[in-house]
């Protein structure tokens, strides 16, 4: 994937776009900063956007709900890593009575990167007051 734009040369780019005059075209100005027209004209419906001329998320907006799906992701992970310690742990208790009780690792579901694995601890946080 393409690496974006810096926003300044986006700024600048879509500055002198608002700005021109009547017989340069977006074409014109796409060839002399070497971007595709297109491009210039999803800069130019966004900065519409961002100034609220227009309907749609803002880029602040956008930015703030990327975030927050890579923060539900995350938690979602680390909600499954305990889901999983619970089941094992809960199975790890109860009394053989000659049954077996499958590990939790063969019960199907999301696969889980290690590294979310290694965050989660079992263990309550200290700064809660029990009792």
């Amino acid at each position: 994937m393409p690496q974006p734009y810096p926003k300044e040369f986006r700024d600048d780019v879509v500055r002198v776009a608002l700005n021109r005059d009547e017989k340069t075209t977006i074409g014109q100005i796409a060839k002399d900063f070497g971007v595709h027209e297109g491009t210039i004209a999803k800069w130019l419906r966004q900065a519409e956007i961002d100034a609220g001329n227009k309907l749609g998320n803002t880029t602040d907006e956008s930015a703030e709900l990327r975030e927050l799906r890579r923060r539900t992701r995350l938690l979602e992970q680390e909600n499954e890593v305990l889901r999983r310690a619970a089941a094992y742990l809960s199975q790890a208790n109860l009394p053989s009575k000659g049954r077996f009780y499958a590990s939790v690792s063969s019960h199907p579901g999301p696969k889980l990167p290690k590294e979310r694995t290694a965050d989660v601890s079992l263990e309550a946080p200290s700064d809660l007051a029990l009792g």
